[in-house]
């Protein structure tokens, strides 16, 4: 069932995605998690609602009882929103797919793991974090049902958290978003976001797709009537969508003015 928003009332919808808070290291993580802060501060005071497109965390895994340490300021500033009546909105990306419901119970953010319809007035927009959507990379679509499956998820849980955390630090750290320098590149029409997006309007037409994962931000027609929108990301970028019912501006922070 889409999610159903009759007007803004001139307020705007917030989007973002992929901050990998914890790469590549402490100190460079907690500056990027301060800046984040600053924009949540400069947006909060005309938010209609704040969706954040997964890869927030470039590692995450809830134990029953323990969670990775660090990124209290990020948790602490998203209770304030939702405290004050700001909805966010969260996906899970491939690297913190393993988010369950601490979020929710403790910030009041609700978890997606597929794309969703939103329909803002007479708009209609397609949301998610992107990963696994579109044509090839089939060794990752098998790895992501494996991650995804409650006996992985399971037999992770049995490892004791200063051991699990660690690996999985260690590994974050390879990954490719801790080491980049913006090399990700576009690919015309090997795009396999912008693909999905293609293939999706011929079933049915959303005038936005919005979406993460690429770290490149893009703006690109899917056809006269229909854009396919790309987030960026926060190591690099610092780029953000901001809608306000009809039109969809991405913006980087601390450079661009929100208009």
């Amino acid at each position: 069932m889409p999610k159903t928003i009759q007007a803004l009332n001139g307020k705007k919808i917030y989007f973002a995605s992929d901050f990998h808070l914890g790469v590549p290291d402490r100190d460079r993580s907690l500056e990027r998690e301060k800046k984040i802060i600053r924009w949540l501060d400069q947006v909060k005071d005309n938010a209609h609602s704040i969706y954040l497109l997964g890869d927030i965390f470039d590692f995450w895994f809830e134990y029953r009882h323990a969670i990775p340490k660090g990124y209290i300021r990020l948790q602490g500033k998203l209770a304030e929103l939702t405290d004050t009546g700001i909805p966010v909105i969260f996906f899970t990306g491939n690297h913190d797919m393993w988010m369950f419901d601490y979020f929710t119970k403790e910030l009041n953010i609700p978890i997606y793991r597929e794309p969703q319809q939103l329909i803002v007035g007479e708009q209609k927009l397609m949301i998610g974090h992107g990963d696994g959507l579109g044509p090839g990379d089939y060794t990752y679509k098998i790895l992501k049902k494996i991650f995804s499956s409650k006996l992985c998820q399971w037999l992770f849980a049995r490892i004791h958290p200063n051991t699990g955390i660690a690996i999985a630090n260690f590994w974050s750290r390879r990954s490719r978003i801790s080491s980049s320098e913006g090399e990700d590149k576009f690919l015309h029409e090997k795009e396999f976001l912008w693909q999905y997006c293609k293939d999706m309007e011929q079933c049915e037409h959303h005038d936005l797709y919005i979406f993460g994962h690429r770290h490149l931000p893009l703006d690109l027609e899917v056809n006269p009537k229909s854009r396919y929108i790309n987030l960026g990301e926060w190591v690099n970028h610092f780029t953000y969508g901001a809608y306000d019912g009809k039109k969809f501006d991405l913006l980087t922070f601390e450079k661009d003015k929100d208009i």
